[in-house]
Parts: structure tokens; sequence; C-alpha cells
């Protein structure tokens, strides 16, 4: 078990969980990083006692250094904050659950200062996947998935004979707020309506993405660069439970799924104690009291984000990153009310092959690029 741990993005829903299980296990913890939220921060090292802390907004970070003047903690701001929290030499685990692109950087920090990493910021490997698990296999580090679905098949594959033994990812989806509305109905839904999540706790853009679908279209992405599996052999099937996190098939046709409840702190405590177990403040699974687990295909028609993300996985190169970039834009521009549920897929698809088929050279500079391309792209034809 990791005893040091460095927390990105810990004033977020998956931050503020990951120290619920600091609490409980009598962690300690090196470094704490958010955006802005000052008051939260504030507090969170008041009880932790840090040495460093970041803030990558400056303006914020002036008024947290007056805040916690009288402590013995040194703060820092922008990007070079999270990196340098990122790579503390004391530091056993650096878990980043920043959201969006942000996160990319920090997490090449860490892996060149050679942390191991439980990640929750999916862009990273949406975007960078190709460079970030080339140089986490040149420095030996090991990336501990965070999100509900990838730590399920983390967990399934435990004792696992090996790759060819594995025929299929299954990745569950709970459906989000409009499970069985077709296309039509959702010409006018606004951003109050998707935020209304059946099962989950979760900041704003991954409720969205969510909502869209386009969350389980990245979940495909990032589980083919964590796994090494092909994309035409990850599934994805609807339940609305939330109880089954995800399943891999062998090739003998079995079947082997991770239950819960509906907690992230299971996931978060993993990737922590991993190999190991320890109890947890989560409640636990009763599947009497649940009665009855559903399943469905999911409906594409109606939100065609995940075979966005399908096709740019299989356009390669930048593609990924321009998917990522616009979606992230999109939605944004849908929480201010300035665009259309429906265009949040359309556009992420449209900058996404705006870029060049085939295999790009994927360096740093490269996905930022692709990235900015892929907003602009967005506001350009956004109509606003």
């Amino acid at each position: 078990m990791k005893q040091m741990l460095s927390i990105l993005g810990s004033t977020g829903a998956i931050g503020t969980q990951t120290l619920d299980v600091v609490r409980g296990l009598g962690l300690s913890v090196c470094a704490l990083a958010a955006k802005g939220n000052v008051s939260l921060l504030e507090k969170q090292i008041r009880e932790f006692r840090p040495r460093f802390a970041a803030v990558f907004d400056p303006q914020a970070a002036k008024m947290l250094r007056l805040a916690v003047r009288d402590l013995d903690v040194t703060v820092a701001e922008g990007m070079e904050g999270l990196c340098e929290a990122a790579s503390l030499p004391e530091a056993d685990l650096v878990c980043n659950s920043v959201v969006g692109m942000v996160g990319l950087e920090p997490t090449l920090a860490a892996i060149e200062a050679g942390k191991d990493i439980a990640l929750a910021n999916k862009e990273t490997l949406v975007a960078g996947g190709a460079l970030v698990m080339a140089r986490a296999a040149e420095k030996g580090v090991r990336i501990f998935p965070v999100d509900s679905e990838h730590s399920a098949i983390f967990q399934c594959l435990q004792g696992s004979p090996g790759e060819k033994a594995v025929s299929r990812l299954i990745l569950t989806a709970s459906g989000g707020p409009f499970f069985g509305r077709k296309k039509a109905e959702l010409q006018n839904v606004g951003p109050e309506q998707a935020l209304r999540h059946p099962n989950w706790s979760m900041g704003a853009k991954i409720t969205i993405d969510s909502a869209t679908m386009m969350n389980k279209g990245l979940e495909i992405m990032e589980a083919s660069w964590l796994f090494h599996m092909p994309p035409s052999q990850i599934d994805v099937v609807i339940h609305r439970e939330s109880v089954i996190h995800s399943l891999v098939e062998y090739a003998d046709n079995s079947v082997i799924a991770q239950l819960g409840v509906p907690d992230m702190r299971i996931p978060i405590q993993y990737a922590v104690t991993w190999p190991e177990r320890f109890p947890s403040p989560v409640q636990r699974l009763s599947l009497a009291d649940w009665g009855t687990l559903t399943f469905y295909p999911p409906d594409e028609e109606a939100f065609p984000a995940m075979g966005a993300a399908r096709r740019a996985l299989a356009r390669g190169g930048l593609a990924p990153a321009a998917l990522n970039g616009a979606n992230e834009m999109a939605v944004s521009l849908f929480l201010e009310g300035k665009l259309p549920f429906l265009r949040i897929a359309e556009l992420a698809e449209e900058a996404s092959q705006a870029q060049p088929a085939g295999e790009s050279t994927v360096t740093l500079n490269a996905i930022l690029d692709a990235d900015r391309a892929a907003r602009d792209y967005v506001l350009a034809h956004a109509g606003l």
C-alpha cells in the first residue's frame, strides 16, 4: 500500500473522495493541487498538512498564499505548479483527478519522475495515449485506473493467464439521464436536465459527457490503451443500476464481472492499496435488496458520441486529441446555454475529422496544437 500521496484535483468530486480514503487508511499527503477553489483547498491543507500545494489559477494562488501564510506549506501556481506537485520525490503515488486536458502534462511529469499513477483523468489517455503509455513503459511506471469501469476490468484481470486469454472487454453504462429518449426528444434539453445523473455524483463536465454518452466513447479509447485491446474487442452495455461496473470475457466464454454499490471510493481505494484490500467505508452490496439488474444495447442513433469516439480512435494520430478538445469546448458552451445538446457530439466529430487520417507524430506539442485547433473549430462553428 502506498503511504504518501500527491493528489491533483483535490477539491473535485474524485479528489474529495480520495481524501476520504486517505482518512480511512491513515495515509499521508505530500501535495494537494486544485484549479481555484481556495476555500476548500485551505481546509484540506489545514487537515492534511502537505508541504506543497498548487493552484492552477494564478490569482487564486495568491489568495491561498495569504490564507495559509501561518503554515509551513509552499504554494505554487499554473501548469508548472501542477507538474511539480506530480513529481515530488517523497510521493509514492500521484492521484490525478483533474478534469480535462490540463491533466496531461502533470501525468507526463509524474512518469518522468518515476511515480506510479492512480489515473482518474481520462483525457490523459484519450488525447495522449500513445505518448503516455510509451513513456510509462520506458520508465517502468504503473498506471492504476480509477474510473469505475476500468478499475472493474483491472480487478477482473487479476489472475488472468495473459492477454491472449481475454477475448472481450464489456464496459457498462448507466445510460445517463436521457436513457430511452429518441433523438428528436433531445432537441431542446438543457443543462439542468442533463446534469441530473441517476446514479453518480460527479462534476458537471463528466455528467454532461454521461448524458451524451461521450463519456463511454472516451472510456472505450482509454480501455484500448490501458489494456492493449483493439476497439473491436471492447463492447458497451447499458446497465441502469450501475451495480456491475464492467466485465471481462475470456477465450473459453467465461465472463467475470466486478460488482459493488455505485461509490467511487471502491476503485479509488483499490488503486491506492493494490494488490492488497482493506475495509472501506462503502456500503456492502446486497443483491437481494436490488432485486433486478437490467441490461440494454446502447442507442447509437440517439447518442452518436460513442461512435464518434470509435471513429476517432480508428483514425489514430491526433484525431482523438481533437475529438477530446472539441468535446470539452462544446460541453462548456452547452453548460453556458450557448449550444444545443445535440451539437456537442456533432462538433466533436467534425473537429476530429478535420485532423489528417493515419499515424501522426504524437508529441506533446502536437497534441496541444490539435487540442487548440479543435477548440477553435467549435467556437467558429457554434453559431455564436
